[in-house]
């Protein structure tokens, strides 16, 4: 990949992870962005989109951010977009 194309990746990038957490979890702190835009490795910020689309809050995701490039799981119940809502009922969110 040629050097122009890695930077264009990279600010496709983190604009499509502050979309998704613009859609997810309304207005952004300007600190957040600023540390996204301080990402320079594509596969932390693919990682993180796919944190973005999955954590149930704000604040998992913050923690995600803060754990770097060495981090690469993504499993867990804290993982579940619908948070803990979703356990207490049935599938179609009724109570069991």
């Amino acid at each position: 990949m040629f050097h122009f194309e890695h930077e264009a990746s990279l600010v496709n990038d983190r604009e499509d992870l502050i979309a998704l957490l613009r859609m997810r979890f309304g207005n952004i702190a300007s600190g957040i962005i600023e540390e996204i835009y301080q990402l320079n490795d594509l596969n932390s910020i693919e990682r993180l989109i796919l944190v973005a689309a999955n954590v149930p809050d704000l604040k998992t995701f913050l923690t995600e951010l803060e754990e770097g490039k060495d981090s690469f799981k993504i499993v867990g119940g804290r993982f579940n977009p619908l948070g803990s809502d979703f356990s207490r009922g049935d599938v179609d969110g009724t109570e069991k």
